[in-house]
Formats: C-alpha cells, sequence, structure tokens
C-alpha cells in the first residue's frame, strides 16, 4: 500500500504527532525541520479525512474574522514559499474570492471590519454590483447590492500539500506511519495502538473531526463540534463558463466555484429536521435567483464528510496547563488556508516547554 511504514514503532519520540492531514503533516515538518524526534500516527492513509475532501481553495478573506485572515495570510506565503521548504512545488492558481452583499446591514458590518482585515494583511475591497458581475458572469447584478472582493485566493490541491509536508518532514527525520490508529493514551503519555506503543514527550493532538475523541483518551476536554458539510456538481451549464471566482452568498453560506467544465458547490448540509429535498430545493432557489443561468440545472453528490468545528468556528490551538498534549483542531474546513501557520504555532509551543 503506496505510503504505508511497515517498520516497527520506535519506543519513544519527543513528539507524537495524532492525524496525518494538513495539519498534522504541516506539524511534523515544522518539529522535524527545528531538530524535534518527531513520529506521527496516521489511522488511515496520509490526508484521507477531511483534507482530501475540500473545495480545494486557500483565501485569506474570512467576513467577521480577521484573526483566521491573518493566520491565511502567514499561510499563503508559506505556500509562495513552498518547493523551497519542501523540494514540492505547489500548483497555486488564482481565482479570486467574493462575498455576494444581499442587504444593507451586510455591507455595514463589512466597513466596520474593513479596518480589521487590513490591519491583519487581508486583501479585500468592497465592489458594486455591475464589478462582481464582471468578475463573475453568471450573477444576477439586480439581487445583489455590492460584494466584498479579496484577489488572493487559489486553487490548489490539498494533497500536493500533505503530499509535499510528509515528503519534507522525513527528509528531517520525523517517521510517519500510515494506518496506525491510537486506541488508547495513558497519564504518562504513552500511546497505544495496534502496532504497538510509543512513550511521547509531547503529544500533538492533529485529528480533524475526531480530535475531540483524541483527547478525551488523554483525559483532556477539547469541545468540538464536528458537523457534516455536502459539495455538490452540477450538470454541464448549456454555455460553456470561464474560470469563476470562488463565489459565497453572504446570506446563505452558498457557496460555488468552477470545476473543470461544471460548477462545484457547497451549502452545509440538510439541517436536522430538513430532508435532503428540502435542502436542494433551498439551493435551487438561491440558484435560481443569483446565478440565472444555473437555474433549473441537475445537481449531483460530489463527495461529503465530516469537518471539525469548534464552538465559535475559529481553531482552537494550544496546550493543557498540566500535561504535554498540544492540539490544533477546529478550522471548520479551512484548515488548507491555515495550515502552515498551525503548523509554526505547533513548533514554537512545543520548543517554548
Amino acid at each position: 500500500m503506496p505510503g504505508m511504514t511497515l517498520s516497527a514503532l520506535p519506543a519513544r519520540a519527543d513528539a507524537v504527532v495524532i492525524g496525518g492531514g494538513v495539519i498534522g503533516t504541516s506539524a511534523a515538518y515544522h518539529l522535524a525541520e527545528a531538530g524535534v524526534n518527531t513520529v506521527l500516527l496516521e489511522r488511515g492513509s496520509l490526508g484521507g479525512g477531511a483534507s482530501a475532501h475540500t473545495a480545494g481553495m486557500v483565501r485569506t478573506y474570512f467576513p467577521g474574522n480577521p484573526g483566521t485572515g491573518q493566520m491565511a495570510v502567514r499561510s499563503l506565503n508559506a505556500y509562495h514559499d513552498f518547493a523551497r521548504h519542501t523540494g514540492s512545488p505547489l500548483g497555486l492558481k488564482r481565482l479570486g474570492f467574493m462575498a455576494l452583499f444581499t442587504d444593507e446591514q451586510q455591507i455595514a458590518d463589512f466597513e466596520a471590519g474593513h479596518q480589521a482585515q487590513q490591519a491583519a494583511g487581508v486583501q479585500v475591497g468592497l465592489i458594486s454590483a455591475r464589478e462582481a458581475a464582471r468578475l463573475n458572469p453568471l450573477i444576477n447584478e439586480r439581487a445583489v447590492l455590492a460584494a466584498a472582493w479579496s484577489p488572493e485566493a487559489y486553487h490548489v490541491d490539498g494533497l500536493d500539500i500533505v503530499r509535499g509536508y510528509a515528503a519534507a518532514a522525513r527528509n528531517h527525520g520525523a517517521r510517519l506511519f500510515t494506518h496506525t490508529p491510537v486506541t488508547r493514551i495513558d497519564d504518562d503519555n504513552t500511546v497505544h495502538t495496534p502496532q504497538g506503543s510509543i512513550k511521547a514527550g509531547s503529544i500533538v493532538c492533529t485529528a480533524g473531526p475526531w480530535s475531540g475523541e483524541v483527547a478525551s483518551m488523554a483525559s483532556v476536554d477539547l469541545p468540538m463540534r464536528p458537523h457534516a458539510i455536502e459539495m455538490l456538481f452540477t450538470d454541464i451549464p448549456p454555455a460553456p463558463h470561464r474560470e469563476l471566482p470562488m463565489t459565497l452568498h453572504a446570506t446563505s453560506g452558498l457557496r460555488i466555484r468552477s470545476w473543470k467544465d461544471r460548477i462545484l458547490l457547497a451549502m452545509g448540509a440538510p439541517k436536522d429536521a430538513e430532508t435532503r429535498e428540502a435542502w436542494l430545493g433551498r439551493i435551487a432557489g438561491h440558484l435560481g435567483t443569483l446565478f440565472p443561468a444555473l437555474d433549473g440545472i441537475g445537481l449531483h453528490r460530489a463527495w461529503s464528510g465530516d469537518f471539525d468545528a469548534s464552538p465559535t468556528n475559529t481553531a482552537f490551538i494550544g496546550e493543557h496547563p498540566t500535561r504535554r498534549f498540544l492540539y490544533a483542531a477546529g478550522f471548520t474546513g479551512a484548515g488548507l488556508c491555515q495550515a502552515p501557520a498551525a503548523g509554526e504555532k505547533l513548533r514554537d509551543l512545543l520548543i517554548a516547554k
């Protein structure tokens, strides 16, 4: 099996990273590069969880959340420099990111938060409905009041990031074990797996939607709220379209972007008491209003999965006050956008101990 490590687990390591997605491989790379004896344990294949099931976008503008934007700006700079650090080139393709405002309060909120976004290094500005329709010709100009436009948004393959970080981590001496689920964590930081046990100087929890379960094995409370998301493909639109920016409807959370000859879209998943048909009907209603060329178009499941979310939708990155247990979780689908900065933060926390 590609990427499978057959050698036995070492008896101990300075850092044991649990979770081999984009956050975990970033952590393993940054720790190993800093000279920390690092082992990564992944229960499946590298990048097989949420990292593989995203819209494949890195962006820096997060409406109402300049703290996440600051992490994303640091991370995008690292991605531009990725090949120099890891030896693996990333095919970043600029598409841009737009948030459509359909009521006056959204514009007022944007203007109130604009200075904080700029202070975080985020490039974003308010544009007219006409300018928005020029950037994305599918937009119904009459249905939109204005839009936020951030040119610094790129398509990237999340698995390229995972593979690049994993290879670079190994080059710096980290050992990565796939198909090695954690089954128990003792009070002395001994981590048990079906392949053996390893004593960790520090545990680094980067297990995505399963981070809450991993933390509870170590008697650490991480108040995670994983939530489902489903990505959809449209049928091939009747008229060919040029490559579109990722476009978010601020009111509903509907997001669309180009995906080869189709449109990829997401709007969460059905609510608790909502049927899938009712949810698809809500999506179709928004498509017909905002993007008339997509009115009535067929929708098909692309992929679905769980995202790790925190109660505030801002990632938890920190350490337990009394035991050597660090964590980075709750990225709410924006892990690709923050992975380099998250890895740096975990490294700095661990080295400072």
